[in-house]
């Protein structure tokens, strides 16, 4: 390692793709520091998948209750805390913000909880002024919601804020078509808010196959749950009671207690010297990179969602992991293989999916067969729920590969991670034919398709 630094590695950035890399690197022999101005754990494990997921949970309990009462359970007097649910969350929050934190110090890298910004050549200079040297460089600072502008723009809140509201809204329009405006559109509805989604085409959930985006927008709407499609703002103003006017395109004026965007996440980039020394960034202020994570300066590296590549946590902790075994590891330099990544969609119901989609297939390989599942899961069947669940596995019609699977319905992701394997693999459609069924289960419909 060269001992003319202070550092081998200087981590800019402690989420979940920053605390890989810097965790590897160290173990690898490097001399290792990580620095972050808020918590040490990113997005997602501060305000993003972890604490959803547990809102998620808890949200499910709403029709579970109900349900339950066809399976013979009699629950007398059910009323949601949602300051209970809010804190408990926030405390188990807390908990892995400290393992995140005691995993560094285990591993010898030195933390320092403090902004830092690219002063020179290998030169970083923290909020308190003192200055550091480094051999190479990882950027990890993530992305943060984007904030469309418009009047009254100040009044809405994003995601960060959902999860420290003092209590459910009454009435809360949610902008946005993609996963973060579905997921949380489905926990408000099911705390007992009234929720509206706005979205400024006529698509939710693009890139997802479109028979289980056709889905879910049945399904939510029969939990009424409104949408308004092709739909902007033009302005939000706070009313005197502390409820918020809403105008947007094409739509009347409109009362809400909350509003929420969910319209994108942009890089953060800002304030870290990047033009210091000349860093790439492309047009959505991403930093560019290689296969390798490698920025056009050769010691300075970028990984995770401010690469703006596959915006997925396991992802970016796969491109540290890459880069501190490529960089420090002593072995061949490797890349992340960004294709076939699978993705799952936390709405009610939940959708999973991996490959490529129906028209995707069709038009990069011309034929292609399709097997479709379309049932209601036994659990339904008794709770006298007619949620229906849509399985559909797409295979090219050359070789018998299957070249993507679409899920949506109960424990989606769940079955989903599995099945990943199977795709990623290259297995065929006799692949699964040839494999015998769990009976009774929602996921023996993959072996099933005929």
């Amino acid at each position: 390692m060269a001992e003319q630094y202070d550092f081998d590695l200087f981590t800019i950035g402690a989420g979940s793709g920053g605390v890989r890399a810097s965790r590897v690197a160290a173990a690898h022999g490097a001399r290792v520091a990580v620095a972050e101005e808020y918590r040490v754990g990113g997005t997602c494990v501060i305000r993003g998948c972890v604490p959803k997921k547990m809102l998620v949970y808890g949200a499910h309990f709403a029709e579970d209750l109900e349900d339950a009462k066809h399976f013979g359970w009699n629950i007398e007097g059910k009323s949601f805390d949602w300051a209970r649910l809010r804190d408990h969350v926030q405390n188990d929050v807390t908990r892995l913000e400290g393992l995140y934190s005691q995993t560094l110090s285990n591993h010898g890298v030195t933390v320092f909880e403090e902004r830092a910004t690219i002063t020179g050549d290998h030169e970083v200079t923290l909020a308190s002024g003192k200055v550091v040297t480094a051999n190479y460089i990882l950027i990890a600072t993530g992305a943060r919601p984007h904030i469309p502008d418009f009047p009254g723009n100040e009044h809405v809140i994003t995601s960060n804020e959902a999860f420290h509201l003092a209590e459910i809204p009454r009435r809360i329009l949610i902008a946005g078509g993609g996963y973060i405006a579905n997921e949380f559109a489905g926990i408000f509805n099911e705390f007992g808010s009234k929720v509206t989604i706005a979205n400024r085409s006529d698509t939710i959930l693009r890139g997802y196959d479109e028979a289980l985006r056709d889905r879910l927008l049945q399904i939510s709407l029969t939990k009424g749950i409104e949408f308004c499609f092709m739909a902007e703002f033009e302005y939000v103003e706070k009313q005197d009671d502390g409820t918020l006017k809403v105008k947007l395109t094409g739509q009347d004026e409109r009362i809400f207690d909350c509003v929420m965007v969910a319209t994108g996440r942009v890089p953060n980039i800002e304030g870290l010297g990047l033009e210091t020394i000349g860093v790439q960034c492309g047009k959505r202020g991403e930093i560019v990179v290689d296969a390798f994570s490698r920025t056009n300066v050769d010691y300075v590296y970028a990984v995770g969602d401010v690469t703006d590549r596959v915006q997925l946590t396991p992802v970016a902790i796969r491109e540290g992991q890459a880069f501190a075994d490529s960089v420090f590891g002593g072995v061949e330099p490797y890349a992340v293989d960004h294709s076939c990544v699978p993705s799952a969609v936390f709405s009610h119901p939940p959708i999973a999916a991996v490959g490529m989609t129906e028209g995707e297939a069709r038009n990069r390989l011309g034929s292609v067969k399709v097997y479709q599942a379309d049932f209601r899961p036994m659990k339904n069947v008794v709770a006298a729920r007619n949620e229906r669940s849509l399985y559909k596995m797409v295979v090219d019609a050359a070789n018998d590969r299957i070249v993507g699977i679409h899920m949506i319905g109960p424990e989606a992701p769940e079955i989903m991670q599995a099945a990943a394997i199977a795709v990623k693999a290259g297995l065929t459609k006799a692949d699964f034919d040839a494999t015998v069924a769990i009976h009774p289960t929602m996921a023996e419909e993959l072996v099933l398709f005929k």
